[in-house]
C-alpha cells in the first residue's frame, strides 16, 4: 500500500538532519503507542491519524514559542472551556467555546 512516504537520503556526516523525524517518533511513542495497545492494523491506523492530526493542530510545541503547528486558532476569549477528547481521553485539547 503506498502512503505517500518518500525516502530522502540525508548526509553521513550531518547527525542533526534527522533530529525533527526522531522527535517525531519519541513524541508519537511516548505520548500515544506507550499507552495504547492497538488491535489489528485499522486500529493501529486510526491511533496513528488520531495522534498526527493532535499534533499539528492541537499540541503546543515549545520549540515554536508553544504555539501549535497549524496555526493558532481564532478564539472568543468569554466563552466556556470546553474539553476536546481523542482516542478516549488519551489525548485532550482544550479551548473557548464559540
Amino acid at each position: 500500500m503506498r502512503l505517500g512516504v518518500r525516502v530522502v537520503r540525508t548526509p553521513a556526516a550531518a547527525p542533526n538532519c534527522n533530529a525533527h523525524a526522531e522527535r517525531f517518533v519519541r513524541s508519537i511513542k511516548e505520548e500515544c503507542l506507550d499507552r495504547i495497545i492497538p488491535i489489528g492494523e485499522r486500529h493501529f491506523q486510526h491511533v496513528i491519524t488520531e495522534f498526527v492530526e493532535h499534533y499539528h493542530r492541537e499540541r503546543n510545541h515549545q520549540g515554536l514559542d508553544n504555539r501549535l503547528i497549524a496555526g493558532t486558532p481564532m478564539t472568543d476569549r468569554t466563552g466556556r472551556v470546553r474539553c476536546r477528547r481523542r482516542l478516549g481521553g488519551l489525548l485532550n485539547f482544550y479551548e473557548r467555546a464559540a
